[in-house]
């Protein structure tokens, strides 16, 4: 009897241990949710976006309003979560900082997933796929026809501060000379300048800049010779806010709307006769 009197204590004992347990990890979710992104940007009515102009990503026109594919993608996520955008620009060199110190709550611009971001940032899915290209100066780099030609003691080339050009490049030719700078803009001026022999970064701007300026540049290797995912980039422990951006994007890839945004963006000029 006392055999039995003593399970049946034992099991009510571990029925309460479970309840607790269960009580627990329902406070645990429910703290979670509310401490979300995504639940602080509903009850904010505002989406706050940090990125950098990058050009066909996002852009300024004529009027002042920034354009362009990152401009659209998260224009569209604000409007199908009910909310405002707000756009923050921000130095690439310092984008991962602002948004771990609570600037905006999520960060566009063409990212590509790296493991040494990965380590500061959590990703969501992959929206979107680039690749790094070359401009190169006529001048310069006269007779260049392969990567190997600028892998030379004695070449220069730019990259854009804290790009994943900028990482890569080393890599890729390790013997040249790599300068950095904070702007695309300022990476173009040097090669139209002739002061450097080529100009590393994401497609398609190195082809969309040969064609602007054919006189003075030119594609020493046709297409790209990376392929890197690029993502949103969120502050880590925050399942709920990235689980909406994954099924988001799952949503828009099924429904042909982000490739038909990247066509538009990337792989035409129409937009051309907006900007300044």
């Amino acid at each position: 009897m006392q055999s039995r009197f003593t399970m049946f204590v034992a099991a009510l004992l571990l029925a309460g241990i479970l309840c607790a347990g269960t009580a627990h990890a329902k406070d645990v979710t429910h703290a979670l949710r509310d401490a979300s992104v995504i639940a602080k940007v509903l009850e904010r009515g505002t989406l706050r976006v940090g990125f950098s102009t990058f050009m066909p990503w996002a852009m300024t026109d004529k009027k002042g309003n920034f354009i362009g594919f990152e401009v659209d993608v998260m224009t569209q996520l604000a409007a199908d979560l009910g909310v405002k955008i707000e756009f923050v620009p921000t130095s690439w060199s310092g984008i991962i900082p602002a948004l771990l110190s609570d600037k905006f709550d999520v960060i566009i611009g063409g990212m590509s997933v790296t493991t040494e971001r990965n380590l500061k940032v959590n990703f969501s899915i992959p929206y979107d796929t680039t690749g790094m290209a070359l401009v190169a100066s006529r001048k310069m780099a006269a007779g260049f026809t392969s990567l190997e030609d600028f892998n030379k003691e004695g070449v220069i080339i730019v990259a854009r501060f804290g790009s994943t050009p900028a990482t890569a490049a080393p890599k890729f030719f390790p013997k040249a000379t790599l300068r950095l700078f904070d702007k695309e803009t300022q990476c173009i001026q040097e090669l139209l300048s002739g002061r450097v022999h080529a100009f590393v970064a994401s497609a398609p701007l190195p082809a969309h800049k040969a064609v602007e300026y054919a006189d003075k540049l030119f594609l020493p290797v046709e297409g790209t010779f990376t392929a890197e995912p690029v993502a949103f980039a969120v502050r880590k422990g925050d399942p709920d806010t990235l689980n909406v951006l994954n099924n988001w994007i799952r949503q828009k890839q099924a429904q042909g709307w982000l490739a038909e945004r990247k066509h538009y963006w990337f792989e035409t000029l129409d937009w051309e006769p907006e900007l300044k």
